[in-house]
């Protein structure tokens, strides 16, 4: 070896370690900046709201952003597929959409804004304001579909809720966690009840879901339901009936991620959803139009498994939280209680409040029908001596109907059954604790008292006048 080579630096392992170390993070850098590939579809056919894609993939429930003539993005989703084909449902005006326009799938979950912010807006059912505020700020987020909670982890309803309505209150008593229907066909007094219950409930915060019914519902809501007062703890989703489908599903999604997030903070919420058939008939426009066969009157299969999957995320939270008690609205077509979303809703909620068109008619309101509403969870938030009585209301208030038509025509000869003659002595005070102001509240305890009263024994103002009120 020449005396040269002799004199050459060995190799510097700290060196080499260090260059390595450079060279990987360089490396990693550049993988993060590198832009993602994605390979864009074209529009190959649109049938009503639904368009077929070709050429691109993307999950289902994922989203594509469809290009229209003028260069606008419009946001869809992608609610199934067949062959190589998606099948994708847009969230808002199609117009401008030609053929063979390019699709481009956007990665991603789907997520909200939350936060404290939220108290006091109007929200569509994007998330983004439509009152006068500024825009969101919040960098905080949720999935908008959430995640279901284990059952076993849930705290069980153990607290009555005061909802300020006399009736609901002694007879139909609702306890925090609670998931109640409202039950009537259109124009009984569904709304009215909605927003006595929604100023009249004591809750940390109130979510308010306004699904496919009138726009105009909106604002007299804001002004005569919540009021100045309520609207500062309150967030209102509003999706109305010109929304698309995919945005009334949205809408209820959205509330229903909104009161999870508060829930999850600690807070006892209030989420009111009118209403939860105008959700069942957005998904039954959806999955005809993709091709879902139609099973009973009309609605899909899938109508049936979205609607427990949207109840089933309200309730109780884990031990020591917060808590969501929810009133879903449930219209009855034609008065039919059999109605299938009806007889669905019945099933997977706590309990359900059916209105009376009858009672509506003789100007009683909330025109509660006390034979055909029931409360799973009065075992477990009322007193025996409170449950008592309310089986005597209802037992009372049964035997009346069952005779309503020898009485009204004369044929009941007063002597014959010492119950129907309890029935008709007692029926026009029964009617004046079921009638309330809409604006008077009455307290949970003043309740149970006023109903103490009415079947208090003995009674000395003799037989009532049952005509005048039949």
């Amino acid at each position: 070896m020449s005396s040269f080579e002799e004199k050459l630096p060995g190799p510097d392992p700290d060196r080499s370690e260090e260059r390595s170390t450079r060279l990987a993070r360089h490396v990693e850098r550049a993988r993060e900046s590198r832009p993602e590939l994605v390979v864009e579809g074209t529009l190959r056919r649109t049938v009503g709201l639904t368009m077929e894609a070709k050429g691109c993939v993307a999950p289902v429930g994922g989203r594509c952003d469809v290009v229209a003539q003028d260069g606008r993005r419009i946001h869809t989703e992608v609610v199934g597929f067949g062959g190589d084909n998606l099948f994708l449902m847009p969230a808002g005006d199609m117009r401008g959409i030609v053929p063979n326009a390019r699709v481009i799938p956007v990665g991603g979950v789907q997520e909200v804004r939350v936060g404290a912010e939220l108290l006091g807006r109007v929200l569509n059912g994007k998330g983004v304001p439509i009152d006068d505020g500024p825009p969101l700020a919040s960098a905080e987020r949720v999935p908008l579909f959430g995640s279901m909670i284990n059952p076993l982890d849930r705290q069980p309803i153990s607290e009555h809720l005061n909802v300020g309505v006399r009736s609901i209150n002694a007879i139909l008593p609702v306890g925090r966690g609670q998931r109640m229907g409202l039950f009537a066909g259109s124009g009984v007094g569904k709304s009215q009840l909605l927003g006595m219950m929604t100023r009249f409930t004591s809750a940390d915060v109130i979510v308010v879901g306004l699904i496919g019914e009138r726009g105009r519902e909106v604002k007299e809501f804001l002004d005569t339901a919540l009021g100045t007062e309520g609207r500062r703890r309150s967030v209102v989703v509003a999706t109305p009936a010109d929304d698309t489908p995919l945005m009334r599903m949205h809408g209820a999604w959205l509330a229903s991620a909104i009161a999870e997030y508060f829930r999850d903070d600690g807070k006892h919420v209030l989420l009111l959803m009118d209403s939860l058939t105008r959700f069942a008939q957005a998904q039954r426009e959806i999955g005809l139009a993709i091709g879902e066969p139609p099973a009973t009157k009309g609605y899909p299969p899938s109508v049936f498994a979205r609607l427990p999957q949207l109840v089933e995320r309200a309730g109780n939270g884990p031990e020591g939280g917060g808590s969501i008690t929810a009133f879903y609205t449930v219209l009855a077509e034609g008065d039919d209680q059999q109605d299938p979303i009806v007889d669905a809703s019945r099933a997977i909620l706590d309990g359900h409040v059916v209105l009376s068109r009858e009672l509506a008619e003789s100007a009683v309101y909330p025109a509660v029908d006390i034979e055909a509403s029931v409360s799973r969870t009065v075992q477990v938030v009322a007193s025996k001596e409170q449950r008592d009585l309310a089986a005597r209301f209802r037992q009372i208030y049964a035997n009346y109907q069952r005779n309503r038509d020898l009485i009204a025509v004369g044929a009941y000869r007063s002597g014959s059954d010492a119950r129907v003659d309890e029935a008709v002595r007692l029926w026009p005070e029964m009617l004046e604790f079921l009638r309330q102001p809409l604006d008077v509240p009455v307290s949970f305890g003043a309740s149970v008292d006023a109903l103490q009263m009415l079947l208090a024994e003995p009674r000395a103002d003799g037989s009532g006048d049952s005509e005048g009120d039949s």
